[in-house]
């Protein structure tokens, strides 16, 4: 296999922009779908199913399905609605075992194969405008715990879980939808409240870590996002110990927006990222893959970074992802 393919590997786009067909038959690694994909039940099944065909190899096909305010399914609910993880841990271990088994079944149901959640951030910061009822509590052994129970139904009910947003989001004042957050906390703080979940998490054994678009002081003085951080990224790999897949967070986000498309992509790989997500797919993304693979054809450290990056893929389909 090329390393054009092993790179269309290393990225899951949405629909919108409509690249993504082409893509699929070039091997790309997945689709995530948002609200705007799930019209009606049948209209999305068809959908998956319509994806699955044209992937020339077997696709991960993903959502954000947390609960509360991330709830992409909300409008062929009939106005059922999940509670968000907070709620839903308050309510009781066997309250939040038996909504993360609805929403498994529900996402089996419709073909899907991964979920970005549980979102892991310990909820620190009181005046925290994207993360709030999002996180399981502001307690770290809580957050540990509902981390578990929901990680495990999922993988039990054959959805890959991924844990977010590292080195954790919790205490930041800002979205890093909008700007790129600056969290400055001395790594020893860092490690006994935020990256604790994520250590716990790997120690269990998930699959995928997203990697948050936060500026960390702890790993850089200059202002790069923890995505795109050669030292945070290896903190991961070989003090945290995860050996799995590493992917950003959507690369659209105003939090990685400083330095051009093209470059941010590049800088990803080359710091140990995976995956990426981009939340559509425009020409212009695709131009990004192809550039980059055409690159990589003369540029060693990212034909090594793509290739190891692959097989971490790969080996993670084959346990979950049938052909």
């Amino acid at each position: 296999m090329d390393i054009r393919t092993k790179l269309y590997q290393m990225f899951i786009l949405g629909t919108e922009g409509g690249g993504y067909e082409k893509a699929l038959a070039q091997g790309l690694g997945g689709i995530i779908f948002f609200t705007h994909d799930l019209k009606s039940t049948e209209q999305f099944k068809t959908l998956v199913k319509n994806i699955k065909s044209m992937a020339a190899l077997p696709p991960f096909l993903s959502i954000d399905q947390e609960g509360g305010r991330v709830e992409r399914s909300e409008n062929i609910h009939n106005g059922k609605k999940y509670l968000s993880a907070k709620f839903a841990y308050e309510k009781g271990e066997e309250f939040l075992r038996r909504q993360t088994k609805e929403i498994a079944d529900e996402l089996k149901s419709y073909g899907l194969n991964l979920n970005f959640a549980p979102c892991i951030d310990v909820n620190t910061n009181s005046d925290n405008p994207i993360i709030g009822e999002r996180a399981f509590s502001s307690n770290v052994d809580e957050v540990i715990n509902g981390c578990q129970i929901v990680s495990s139904v999922y993988r039990e009910n054959g959805i890959i879980p991924c844990v977010k947003h590292y080195p954790g989001h919790g205490d930041a004042n800002a979205d890093s939808h909008l700007t790129l957050p600056e969290i400055d906390l001395p790594l020893e703080e860092m490690e006994k409240t935020h990256i604790k979940p994520f250590a716990a998490a790997i120690k269990n054994g998930i699959e995928i870590v997203m990697a948050a678009h936060l500026h960390c002081t702890c790993f850089d003085r200059e202002n790069i996002p923890t995505s795109l951080s050669k030292n945070a990224l290896s903190y991961l790999r070989n003090n945290l110990g995860f050996n799995g897949v590493i992917i950003s967070d959507d690369m659209i986000m105003k939090g990685v927006a400083a330095f051009g498309m093209q470059q941010t992509c590049e800088m990803g790989i080359r710091a140990g990222l995976n995956m990426f997500i981009y939340r559509n797919s425009t020409p212009e993304i695709i131009d990004i893959i192809e550039n980059i693979a055409q690159k990589a054809l003369t540029d060693k450290e990212l034909f090594e970074n793509i290739e190891y990056s692959y097989a971490q893929i790969m080996q993670l389909k084959k346990r979950y992802i049938s052909p």
